[in-house]
């Protein structure tokens, strides 16, 4: 028999600031994190995006070793350093080869990469940084959050893309249910607001260039969005066995109940039109959770604002739980309308938020949706204010490149 898994603890770092109440006021709120970069406009088509303001990171790491650090390690760490204070636990009762982390991202360290090859054109190959490696591998967060707590479980790196963070969580909750671990730090970070990142999201013709109104231009099933809006962030949450939470008194947010994951098969960057693989995904993660589809209140959905995917996502979850006159009881929404996308932490962010929603309920707009597009699905996105609402289980959906889906459901 499966062990429990529940979230004790939640950390975030997102374009709003640091921290989760101050992500989840915001969102509440209808306020969007989308401002102009402090990149050179001159070298780029797109202006704007989420990126995270500045902080003082001497409050969570030494200045030294921070310096080491690409910005989506140091994000990391500060999500999971902020997951462990909420959680409370005391490691020194704590068995820590039975404690572990998954920690992933889309890209890892793109700005490092930047730099030092900047530098070795100008100075010789032999002159980068000898801390880029270890600063722009992926599983490096993973490694620096096992080394600051001294967790000496499994410690490893999930990199699907944009459903990185979604599969940090899932194969962490796995973890634990098969008995590899007590207890785990999960989730996943970006920070590929540079000119490389942004470049290359741009030549692939993904993002907005509404960069006339950086509030207005994350549109998720409008008919005026015309790309999603790159962002940072990271979220890192706490699972434990639910008996050993129990024991400890712990404070308890949620089960994570379901778990599903599946392939397009069918595009590099695309989705299947038809949303099929979806589909699967979230049939995987219901049968998991062993619930059906009338106990979920609501979906927070992947929605990137793109026009493929908007429309192939819909069309999946209308297919799965009935459109608005089949199904009266669903709210969806997509808060990437109000932090835009942060990619390989998006999964992990969406999730705290869905979260959130579960034991507020109160559900997140989607803001920018004045005209909804008639290709999308006929479904309750939640247009432009929160809304008051009693729920059981909520279900968030995480998508990435290489038609790679992650579902998590989480229930009171």
């Amino acid at each position: 028999m499966k062990r429990r898994v529940v979230v004790t603890g939640m950390g975030c770092v997102s374009p709003f600031g640091i921290g989760v109440d101050t992500l989840w006021e915001n969102l509440i709120a209808g306020k969007s994190a989308v401002r102009y970069l402090t990149l050179d406009k001159e070298k780029h088509l797109v202006h704007i995006g989420g990126q995270v303001p500045e902080f003082d990171a001497s409050k969570f790491v030494d200045p030294k070793d921070a310096r080491r650090m690409d910005k989506f390690i140091l994000c990391s760490v500060v999500a999971a350093t902020l997951a462990m204070e909420d959680s409370k636990l005391d490691l020194s009762k704590e068995d820590m080869t039975r404690f572990g982390v998954i920690a992933g991202s889309a890209a890892g360290g793109l700005e490092t990469i930047q730099k030092n090859h900047e530098v070795m054109q100008q100075r010789g190959y032999h002159k980068c940084s000898p801390f880029m490696v270890p600063m722009m591998i992926t599983n490096m967060a993973a490694g620096k959050i096992s080394i600051k707590y001294g967790l000496r479980g499994m410690s490893k790196s999930v990199v699907t893309a944009c459903a990185t963070g979604a599969h940090s969580l899932g194969d962490a909750a796995r973890a634990i249910q098969y008995n590899d671990a007590d207890i785990m730090i999960a989730g996943g970070a970006e920070a590929g607001i540079c000119d490389l990142g942004i470049g290359a999201f741009t030549s692939a013709k993904t993002l907005s260039r509404a960069n006339d109104e950086p509030a207005k231009a994350s549109r998720p099933y409008d008919v005026k969005r015309d790309g999603f809006i790159m962002s940072e962030g990271a979220g890192m949450l706490v699972l434990e066995e639910r008996e050993h939470a129990l024991k400890r008194g712990a404070k308890i947010y949620a089960e994570l109940k379901g778990y599903g994951q599946s392939s397009d098969a069918y595009d590099m960057v695309a989705p299947d039109p038809e949303g099929r693989g979806a589909v699967l995904a979230m049939e995987f993660a219901l049968k998991d959770a062993d619930l059906k589809t009338s106990d979920i209140g609501y979906i927070n959905a992947h929605g990137t604002s793109t026009h493929v995917g908007d429309i192939a996502e819909s069309k999946a979850i209308a297919k799965l739980f009935g459109d608005m006159e089949q199904n009266k009881n669903l709210n969806v929404s997509s808060t990437k309308s109000m932090t835009g996308h942060m990619l390989g932490g998006a999964g992990s962010v969406e999730a705290i938020i869905a979260i959130k929603a579960l034991n507020e309920g109160i559900i997140p707009p989607t803001i920018n949706l004045d005209e909804q597009d008639p290709e999308v699905a006929n479904l309750n996105y939640t247009p432009h204010k929160a809304q008051k609402k009693e729920l059981k289980a909520v279900l968030s959906n995480s998508f990435g490149f290489g038609g790679c889906n992650a579902v998590l459901i989480f229930a009171k």
